[in-house]
């Protein structure tokens, strides 16, 4: 802009001073030359626009590359977290609708009778159940005297007698659900250095609960390509680390229920999640009761006091004072 400028102004001065001394010819050639020179300042002007335009598309095309760069590191890094997440702590288990999982929802107790018999006839080989005592099962799965005699099957060791001798007597009430082993060296030794937990909290202890004891019994499958499993030990991807020492035991009609239903894996496995979560929470269904006839109390507590409120503040709310200035 200012080479313009210029190149106007000296055009003005020559022709002034050309005009003063009476040389025309000279006057005639510079006007054509200031054109040219501001033609060529005017493409200059365009090309400079042009570049400039281009640089802004690159600029753009350079943010936009970055951006995408970042979403797809940022979308690399999520799964590399996820499969970091999963080898560790497992895959995780879907979630599955339980029957007591409802505010004002029970135990399935038919359930928990075939849940105990598959612990029975499957689990108690090797998993104990602790906390669980012969009288919990009276009026939740079996009759007191199905219990009794359940547990008059069973030898407990008790003691000392009269000669402070150990002795061996049959089963009651009051006792235990027997265990496999006597100590967890025993249980060790009889599984190759594994230790089978005691079941009696497992949903609890467990992420997920419910749902991971389900997906975990029903989850055994063969070893994806790359992934090696040494011997002894089963791959599960809902185990931490994807290896267990536990092999597959539930197949279909491998326990016998008592009431005629058909003994599938997925049927066995969902009975036995329900009869270790009650073996969790015994209390559940006496809790939510409480809860609900707290709740109705409680309700005709609010309404009374409603009422006697209205009752108590009515004729107050509504009397009418007057005051006699003039008196």
């Amino acid at each position: 802009m200012l080479r313009s400028k210029s190149l106007a102004i000296l055009a003005r001065t020559l022709k002034q001073g050309i005009e003063g001394t009476g040389v025309a010819p000279v006057c005639q050639v510079l006007p054509g030359t200031v054109a040219e020179a501001q033609s060529v300042h005017t493409s200059a002007a365009a090309i400079s626009t042009d570049a400039q335009k281009a640089g802004t598309s690159r600029s753009w095309l350079k943010r936009g590359g970055i951006a995408a760069l970042g979403v797809a590191s940022a979308a690399g890094f999520g799964a590399y977290a996820l499969a970091e997440e999963e080898s560790e702590h497992g895959l995780h288990a879907p979630d599955y609708p339980w029957n007591h999982e409802g505010y004002f929802s029970s135990y399935d107790h038919a359930s928990i009778r075939r849940g105990h018999q598959v612990y029975q006839q499957v689990c108690a080989a090797c998993h104990s159940v602790q906390q669980i005592h012969f009288r919990n099962l009276v009026g939740v799965a079996y009759t007191e005297d199905e219990v009794k005699e359940m547990a008059g099957e069973i030898e407990v060791t008790d003691g000392p007698n009269e000669e402070g001798e150990d002795y061996e007597r049959p089963g009651r009430l009051a006792d235990p659900l027997p265990r496999p082993y006597r100590n967890e060296e025993a249980a060790r030794y009889a599984n190759g250095g594994a230790y089978p937990p005691d079941l009696s909290l497992i949903t609890k202890a467990r992420h997920n609960g419910a749902n991971y004891v389900f997906a975990l019994l029903l989850g055994y499958r063969e070893p994806p390509a790359g992934v090696h499993i040494r011997e002894g030990l089963y791959y599960n991807p809902y185990f931490p680390g994807g290896a267990i020492a536990m092999p597959k035991m539930l197949a279909d009609e491998g326990t016998e229920y008592d009431d005629g239903t058909a003994a599938t894996e997925a049927q066995q496995a969902k009975d036995v999640t329900a009869f270790l979560s009650w073996a969790a929470e015994p209390e559940h269904d006496d809790r939510k009761l409480m809860g609900v006839k707290w709740i109705f109390v409680l309700s005709l507590v609010f309404l009374t006091a409603a009422y006697y409120k209205r009752w108590k503040w009515a004729p107050i709310k509504s009397r009418r004072v007057v005051v006699d200035a003039l008196n």
